[in-house]
């Protein structure tokens, strides 16, 4: 049996998602930078996806329609923490050749590892339940399917995934930025027609006091930060850099880090464009206007053709909407595999897997649509992202934990400035997330 790594308390017994691993090859040190980015470049978007998926978009119309520009400085501050945190994720995956999953079951007791991955698992599962309703809505809004009909027909998507999964990794990073690029074309178009306030657009990324001091500001404000990064996401990309063949050296590594750094930093500023998009053609369309209250996506898809005047605004918003939830589906299935087999050392069917995390979210959502309808779909997206919260601080702080440790980082190990930067990422998200709990169980 291998000896462990210096740091850590066991040998690695296999490699997150072994399927996949190392199993695209990048250029040598000498290659263009160029070359050398195309290599690397295709993670970073999985990821972004879940910047943008249904979950967030609630609250970005609702930022928009009631504030105006105001709130678009929390959307660009929630992207800065998040681009800060997947370097982190990244750079665990690449130095240490475990995921943060894997991470996790090493350095902490069996108890507590179970108690993390029950957690996360959960936490996959509210992700799911948006990426169904979501999609279920985006149905409805384009060919009048019913609610509860477009949510049984979400299960489908199981069958489309696994196939693209069996083409080859390359192929499923293909289709997630096919999919990026619509939802990025359809958010242009409709910045373009809803004519924002430039100066005011410019003056909202700005910090304004009124953000704190405002009570209902302040709300919609934590429900935008906390509904931001995604848990599941840190575990997703610590291990998808590892689908890349590189030389297990100190250079090599270095050069893995710089990339995927700037693969996702980049996919990260699109995640931004789309999200202070959907945010900013709320606040043209709706805000000063009598529709400050919309912060529905069935309300925001009727209401934009006759404020606007632009026929295919609405079906292009919904069409965006049907985008983000297939791509948050396939980035979904792949890190719920990663954190059970990471967890628990156990693998399962991906058919299985993808089957039994979707009926999770089915079965909730089936419920809810058939007894309360449109409004109670409405209410259980808040209440997944509510659970995304809640569980964003226990993958976050064993992340800043291991990427801070020089016994399981060696040379890669957090600079001081990185180290204090992180904590105080983490400590400010702790922070907001408890606020936005009590805020929300207490009404």
């Amino acid at each position: 049996m291998p000896a462990p790594e210096a740091g850590w308390r066991h040998a690695r017994r296999g490699n997150s998602l072994s399927e996949v691993y190392a199993s695209i090859r990048v250029p040598g040190a000498d290659a263009s930078f160029w070359r050398k980015l195309m290599a690397f470049w295709g993670p970073g978007l999985m990821v972004a996806v879940g910047y943008m998926d249904p979950g967030n978009w609630a609250t970005d119309l609702a930022g928009g329609s009631r504030f105006g520009y105001t709130l678009l400085s929390v959307v660009l501050i929630s992207n800065l923490f998040a681009m800060l945190l997947q370097h982190l994720a990244a750079k665990l995956g690449i130095v240490t050749g475990r995921d943060l999953a894997q991470a996790c079951r090493d350095h902490y007791s069996r108890p507590v590892s179970l108690v993390l991955w029950f957690l996360c698992e959960i936490a996959i599962a509210a992700c799911d339940l948006a990426e169904v309703i979501g999609s279920a809505i985006a149905l409805n809004l384009l060919f009048g399917l019913p609610l509860a009909w477009g949510v049984v027909l979400t299960t489908l998507d199981v069958l489309v995934v696994l196939y693209f999964q069996n083409k080859g990794f390359r192929i499923i990073e293909s289709l997630v930025a096919g999919l990026t690029v619509l939802i990025f074309g359809c958010f242009v178009y409709e910045i373009i027609v809803s004519r924002p306030d430039w100066v005011a657009l410019a003056h909202g990324l700005v910090p304004q006091r009124q953000v704190v001091t405002t009570p209902g500001m302040l709300y919609v404000a934590i429900g935008i930060l906390g509904a931001t990064v995604m848990p599941h996401n840190l575990y997703l990309h610590s291990s998808i850099v590892q689908t890349r063949q590189i030389e297990q050296t100190e250079t090599g590594k270095r050069m893995a880090i710089k990339f995927a750094t700037i693969d996702s930093t980049v996919a990260l500023f699109l995640a931004f464009f789309v999200n202070a998009a959907i945010l900013v053609t709320a606040a043209a369309s709706f805000h000063g206007k009598g529709y400050e209250n919309v912060a529905d996506i069935a309300d925001a898809h009727k209401l934009l053709t006759p404020v606007l005047g632009a026929g295919a605004a609405s079906v292009l918003f919904a069409i965006a909407l049907l985008a983000s939830g297939q791509n948050s589906t396939l980035t979904g299935t792949l890190a719920g595999q990663i954190v059970m087999e990471g967890f628990l050392d156990w693998k399962i069917k991906p058919w299985a897997r993808r089957l039994i995390t979707r009926l999770v979210a089915v079965v909730p959502a089936l419920v809810v649509t058939l007894l309360y309808g449109e409004k109670g779909t409405g209410q259980l997206l808040v209440l997944s992202q509510v659970i995304l919260s809640m569980q964003l601080s226990f993958a976050v702080v064993p992340l800043v934990l291991f990427t801070s440790s020089k016994a399981k980082m060696g040379v890669f190990v957090n600079h001081p400035v990185v180290k204090v930067l992180a904590w105080s990422v983490t400590a400010i998200i702790i922070a907001l997330n408890v606020y936005l709990l009590w805020q929300t169980f207490t009404g």
